[in-house]
């Protein structure tokens, strides 16, 4: 920094958090197998291949987790650690710009043997702590960069 810069002018410093490897391997015609080096698969591909996620399907399902996961200490500590909830993210695609504009998080939860102080106080716990703690929200929210793929031969 310079005699004319601040630390609040400086750009914010990312720090990498450790990751496990992750990666794609052909399998077929447009379809893929996703791994993670902890052994989880996904099969990969397009709609039209049966029992496959396609990615649009993939980024939808990791928002709705990101979601569930964040709040689920919120809800357990009010609703018992066996609630139960299903999370939906429905948007449509747009297909002429073949993208998801709007990505809606949809909790099916039932809160009904809460009075409404607490009910309402869970909720905004629990909206807190998905917009806190939601890598993938907060991800999407922030607009990532993804810069041009890099292509190289195999090792």
């Amino acid at each position: 920094m310079t005699d004319e810069t601040t630390a609040a002018d400086a750009p914010a410093a990312v720090t990498p958090s450790p990751t496990d490897p992750l990666w794609v391997e052909r399998t077929g015609t447009r379809t893929y197998r996703g791994h993670t080096a902890r052994g989880a698969s996904v099969e990969i591909g397009p709609a039209s291949e049966g029992a496959v996620f396609t990615p649009g399907e993939l980024l939808k399902i990791a928002l709705a987790a990101c979601a569930g996961m964040a709040s689920d200490t919120k809800f357990s500590r009010v609703l018992g650690d066996d609630y139960e909830a299903t999370i939906r993210v429905e948007d449509a695609k747009d297909m002429a710009d073949d993208r998801y504009p709007v990505l809606t998080e949809k909790f099916e939860i039932d809160l009904s043997e809460l009075d409404d102080k607490t009910r309402e106080k869970t909720l905004l716990l629990a909206q807190r702590s998905i917009d806190r703690a939601c890598t993938v929200g907060r991800t999407l929210k922030a607009g990532a960069e993804v810069p041009p793929a890099q292509f190289a031969p195999p090792a």
